[in-house]
Formats: C-alpha cells, structure tokens, sequence
C-alpha cells in the first residue's frame, strides 16, 4: 500500500540531489515539482550517515541513516537547509523532495 503523510499519497516528480558525506556540511533542500519547498523529503544514504533539518551542525547524536535505508521526514516551515554528516566512512547521501498531492 503506498504510503499517505496528512491524507494523501506522497509521491517524487522532482528531481532530488546526492552529496558526499564528510565533515559536517550543509546543501540547500532541493524544490517539489511546483518549484516550491516541499513538505516531506526522503533521506537515503550509502553509509552511515547523520542530519538534521534544525538549524545547525549535524553531529553524530542527529538522526541516522543507516546504508541502504531511508526515512521520510517533514520539512519545517521556513527551512532552507539539510545539515549532514558522515559517521565512520564517507558515502553518499540522496535527498528527494516528495510532493504530497
């Protein structure tokens, strides 16, 4: 069953972005389909890997991503950025907007 966030289903029509893990970094949260901020993004990475969406340098105590593993969640509003950074080996970490249409 597809997954629905606030009553409808999510889904990706916009291209998302993939950065390198390293030290502690920052990328800009890339836009829906509509050319806006969306309300959800899907997080997935290659390695071990840490973000926040708070504001502020990611550390090792923010949200992991385990290799092969994802997870949505909801972009605050006013949001610009997604703070990352790697746990024990550099990797690759994708960021896709959803729309929630």
């Amino acid at each position: 069953m597809a997954q629905t966030y606030n009553g409808a289903f999510i889904t990706s029509n916009a291209a998302g972005v993939t950065v390198t893990t390293g030290a502690a970094n920052s990328v800009a949260i890339p836009v829906d389909a509509s050319g806006n901020r969306p309300n959800y993004l899907r997080v997935a990475a290659t390695t071990e890997s840490y973000f926040n969406l708070r504001g502020a340098t990611a550390t090792t105590n923010d949200i992991l991503v385990q290799p092969s593993d994802a997870v949505i969640i909801q972009v605050p509003k006013g949001q610009t950025s997604l703070f990352y950074i790697q746990g024990t080996t550099s990797g690759k970490m994708n960021i896709v907007p959803l729309d929630n249409s």
